[in-house]
């Protein structure tokens, strides 16, 4: 009895003594370790070059720091614009099928301008009684006007063909275009090759009947060169935008569907 006095002496009565809440514990050790953990999350800071450059930041809170940037293309990749259907990328490019029909158009395109020029230069001729004498009388003017209207003629036969590959190709105009000058230049060195290689064994060239024009070796070499030199750099414009006009019939009508 002694003790039991001598401990409700120094402790007080059983009655006084406060027994602490669980739950209010509990709470006041979540609400500071909260605040503990909010001051930490204020004090990290991201470095600029492991921050993020795309899509939807959130919100800073705290001292955080926000970064906006430019996404890089590491080098040896190609940047593709976001707003292009990858399955179309498929269809863009050089189209040989395309550019072959196109070939076969500028052939005959050709075939059938030379042809039309030709009788109306005779039909010409005829009116105006000018004869193979009065050519021979001016060689120089002659030779470059027939030079000059056959490379026109060309040129428009070469833009058909660019056109019609185009047409065809529906994406990359330019590149069919190309492709049709690429294919008639092929065929041109070939064709080229064997009728060297035929002549070197029958020697056809000795039975052309040459027209007789009174102008130098030289002059010749070097009118042809010059007509040579045109012919190709004027048909790979023309198939070039031939090609591009082609693509362009469905450039509209893609702007209308839009």
């Amino acid at each position: 009895m002694r003790r039991t006095a001598d401990m409700a002496q120094q402790y007080g009565e059983a009655a006084t003594i406060t027994t602490p809440d669980p739950e209010t514990t509990s709470t006041q050790r979540y609400e500071q370790m909260r605040e503990a953990a909010n001051r930490a999350m204020s004090t990290i800071s991201i470095p600029a070059d492991q921050a993020p450059t795309t899509g939807t930041q959130p919100p800073a809170t705290g001292t955080q720091p926000t970064t906006t940037g430019t996404l890089r293309t590491p080098a040896g990749w190609t940047a593709v614009e976001p707003d292009v259907d990858p399955e179309l990328l498929s269809y863009r490019g050089f189209k040989f099928g395309a550019a072959f029909f196109g070939w076969l158009i500028a052939i005959a395109m050709s075939v059938l301008l030379l042809a039309a020029v030709s009788a109306a230069a005779l039909g010409t001729a005829q009116v105006l009684d000018y004869t193979s004498t009065d050519a021979k009388a001016d060689p120089g003017a002659a030779a470059i006007t027939a030079a000059a209207v056959a490379v026109f003629m060309l040129s428009l036969a070469f833009y058909a063909g660019g056109y019609v590959a185009g047409r065809l190709a529906r994406f990359d105009g330019g590149r069919q275009g190309f492709g049709v000058w690429m294919i008639a230049l092929l065929v041109s060195v070939l064709a080229a090759g064997g009728g060297a290689l035929l002549n070197n064994q029958y020697d056809l060239i000795a039975d052309i009947n040459r027209p007789d024009v009174a102008l130098s070796n030289d002059t010749l070499t070097m009118g042809g060169i010059i007509a040579a030199a045109t012919l190709v750099l004027l048909t790979l414009m023309f198939a070039i935008l031939g090609g591009k006009a082609g693509q362009r019939y469905h450039d509209k009508i893609d702007r209308l569907l839009d």
